[in-house]
C-alpha cells in the first residue's frame, strides 16, 4: 500500500486519483501507524514552505517521515519535493526535512514569468529508477515559484526555464522528489508513478 500523507497542504486527491487510475492500492493517511505500515510513501504539497513545515510539525509526522524515508520508497511532489531539502527561503529561512542536502530559493532569473506554469521537457542527468520508462523527448507539467539548489549528483533530471531547474531528484537510495506534478503530466507522469510503485519490495 502507498500512503499519501494528508497534512493539510497537499493536492492529495489528484494524486490519489492517478494511483487509482493505475490500479495501485493507496490511502490518504494522517497518523504515524499508517505511515509506518505502508510499503511506500508520497508527500504531496502546494502552498508555502514554512506553512507546510508547520503543518507537518503539528501532525507529529516529521520524525516518522525521516525514519521511514530511510527504509522504503519515498516521493515528494511539488512543494513536497521542496520540503525534502535542508532549508527553504520563502518568507525567511526555514528548516526542511533534510532528506537530501540542499536548499530551496525563489526563481529570480530576469525576464521570466513567475510562477513557472506549463509543460517543459525532461533532460536526464543521472540514472534513476523512476526514469527507466521515460524517453528523451518527454514533457511534464510544472507550477512553482521556487526551485531546489543542490549538487548535480542528486539531480536525476532537470528542465530549462531561464536556466536549469531540478525536476526530479534522487538520493541514490529511497528518496525521490518531483518538482513537476506527475499526476498532471499525462502518460509520462503515470509511467513515473508506476515506476515508483514498482520499487515496492
Amino acid at each position: 500500500m502507498i500512503a499519501i500523507i494528508d497534512y493539510g497542504a497537499g493536492n492529495i486527491f489528484s494524486v490519489k486519483n492517478a494511483l487509482d487510475h493505475l490500479g495501485l492500492e493507496s490511502a490518504l493517511v494522517k497518523d504515524e501507524k499508517s505511515v509506518r505500515s505502508a510499503d511506500a510513501v508520497i508527500l504531496p504539497g502546494v502552498g508555502a514552505f514554512p506553512a507546510a513545515m508547520e503543518m507537518l510539525s503539528r501532525s507529529g509526522l516529521v520524525d516518522t517521515i525521516k525514519e521511514e524515508a530511510a527504509r522504503k520508497p519515498f516521493l515528494g511532489i511539488c512543494l513536497g519535493m521542496q520540503l525534502i531539502f535542508e532549508k527553504g527561503y520563502e518568507f525567511g529561512e526555514c528548516d526542511g526535512l533534510g532528506l537530501i542536502p540542499g536548499s530551496v530559493r525563489r526563481m529570480e532569473e530576469p525576464d521570466l514569468i513567475i510562477p513557472h506554469m506549463g509543460w517543459n521537457r525532461l533532460e536526464k542527468l543521472n540514472p534513476c529508477p523512476l526514469l527507466e520508462n521515460v524517453g528523451d523527448d518527454e514533457y511534464v507539467y510544472f507550477v512553482h515559484s521556487y526551485k531546489a539548489h543542490c549538487e548535480d549528483r542528486y539531480i536525476a533530471a532537470y528542465s530549462e526555464y531561464g536556466g536549469r531547474v531540478p525536476a526530479l531528484v534522487y538520493d541514490g537510495r529511497y528518496v525521490y522528489g518531483a518538482q513537476f506534478h506527475p499526476e498532471k503530466s499525462g502518460d509520462t507522469g503515470l509511467r513515473i508513478l508506476s515506476s515508483f510503485a514498482g520499487l515496492i519490495r
